[in-house]
């Protein structure tokens, strides 16, 4: 049986969709595989197989297809006609959000394969790339953007233009928008983005749902509350949250809270009603819970009632920190994949009826080209300081199958100066060496098939 105080948790808060629960967090350990190998060479990724790789989160359905090597026949499966069944459905989904909040990620577990680049430094993703999920009827077509940034700022990193408008052209194609904001940044959580801002008011009849992501990185879980309060301005799916509660926590105490955010979908006769739901649960290190536990809740309620929604003016951006218009909310933790499935799940149920728009074969619109390209970038990003990866050129001077059915991929990679050059390399040519031999496990597992890949680094004439 719950303790009191847990059993007041679940029944004292209730979202659009029913009461609010808490259950535990587990983290995922890191394979060492490429610890193990951290002294290969240049032709890094090798012809060896490497260990096996489950997806980002399978989801729905069968394994997601690889990408063809071959840019030719990767062009032919995209832009071949769609093989749709009798009633087709299609969602077309924008993710939007700040520069480093995890759209790219999001995205690659959505699609159940990493295909897109991903960083811990702003601006990885440098244009509009489309990712395809086929699940049975129905067909998501992820829409993943750069990072919504000023045109001051695109001027600072030396970013294309297209980083500044594919954003919001991908606006214009969506069915749906997610508004992704990573609560573990506690200098940009308390409100969006005046570009993101921007962007929802500049496309307010497109739905949107709210995505907070990196919950499991939070030590204080309560201030997901507020958070949810200040980013929705109080209203989700029109109708006004109104919280009133008193939580106490005694960090002396040897009990430890951990919680985690999961969500499960509506019911299939209602498609707009929230599908959030929090569960807890309670982790004690030496003894069982009793009335006697150190955290308390005072009685509380999480009401919802109806309110006309007011129009959004363009001109209030400044003045505003959230967006009343969010449909849903989704919460979603950094380390664990099921809240993904769960929200693939909700996408799925989102689907309207149309055409396909691609054949069920492919996972990816970027051709293969720009998916090594991305793979290597993102190696380079991680692990070159400050402005240094920024200034990086890539060329491809060899794309050939090899003897065995290998893919053999020799790319230069262009710095401005001498020690950029020597930067990269690292000592020994362990760094070129690192970046060689990750970058291409990254393309076995989306290529499916063995590479070998050399990097070579010159100054620029």
């Amino acid at each position: 049986m719950a303790a009191p105080w847990l059993q007041r948790w679940r029944g004292a808060y209730a979202g659009p969709s029913g009461p609010l629960r808490l259950v535990r967090l587990h983290g995922v350990q890191r394979s060492s595989w490429r610890a193990a190998h951290a002294a290969a060479g240049a032709f890094g990724a090798g012809p060896h197989p490497g260990p096996p790789q489950r997806a980002a989160n399978p989801g729905p359905g069968p394994h997601p297809p690889p990408v063809a090597t071959s840019r030719e026949k990767h062009a032919r499966i995209v832009q071949g006609r769609p093989d749709q069944p009798a009633e087709p459905k299609v969602l077309r989904i924008s993710i939007i959000g700040a520069p480093n909040s995890g759209k790219s990620t999001l995205s690659n577990q959505l699609l159940g394969r990493k295909v897109f680049p991903v960083s811990k430094k702003v601006h990885t993703t440098r244009c509009k790339a489309r990712g395809v999920i086929t699940h049975e009827d129905t067909q998501l077509i992820i829409l993943d953007t750069p990072g919504l940034t000023s045109p001051m700022k695109a001027k600072r990193h030396k970013l294309e233009a297209a980083m500044l408008t594919d954003p919001w052209d991908s606006m214009k194609h969506a069915d749906l928008v997610l508004v992704l904001v990573d609560v573990s940044d506690h200098w940009t959580r308390n409100s969006l983005s005046l570009e993101v801002l921007k962007c929802l008011s500049q496309f307010p009849h497109i739905p949107s749902v709210l995505v907070l992501n990196k919950v499991d990185l939070l030590k204080k879980k309560i201030i997901l509350l507020g958070l949810i309060n200040e980013l929705t301005e109080g209203i989700v799916n029109g109708k006004k949250l109104k919280v009133r509660s008193e939580f106490e926590y005694n960090s002396s105490s040897p009990a430890k809270t951990v919680l985690k955010v999961t969500q499960t979908p509506p019911p299939e006769n209602r498609a707009r009603e929230s599908p959030c739901q929090l569960e807890t649960d309670k982790a004690q290190e030496g003894s069982s819970l009793d009335n006697s536990s150190d955290v308390k809740a005072s009685e509380s309620s999480l009401d919802t009632e109806a309110r006309e929604q007011k129009p959004y003016k363009y001109g209030d951006q400044k003045n505003r920190k959230g967006w009343p218009h969010f449909q849903d909310i989704f919460m979603l933790a950094a380390l664990n994949g099921e809240e993904v499935d769960t929200l693939k799940q909700y996408l799925l149920m989102q689907a309207k009826p149309g055409p396909w728009e691609f054949h069920s074969r492919v996972l990816t619109s970027q051709s293969p080209h720009e998916i090594c390209d991305n793979i290597i970038r993102e190696k380079i990003l991680e692990y070159l300081p400050l402005e240094v990866p920024y200034g990086v050129t890539q060329v491809t001077e060899l794309w050939e199958e090899g003897p065995s059915g290998e893919l053999i991929i020799v790319q230069n990679l262009v710095v401005p100066r001498k020690s950029h050059k020597l930067m990269l390399i690292g000592r020994r040519g362990a760094l070129i060496s690192r970046i060689a031999q990750e970058a291409g496990q990254d393309l076995m597992n989306i290529f499916l098939c063995d590479i070998r890949l050399k990097l070579k680094v010159e100054v620029k004439s």
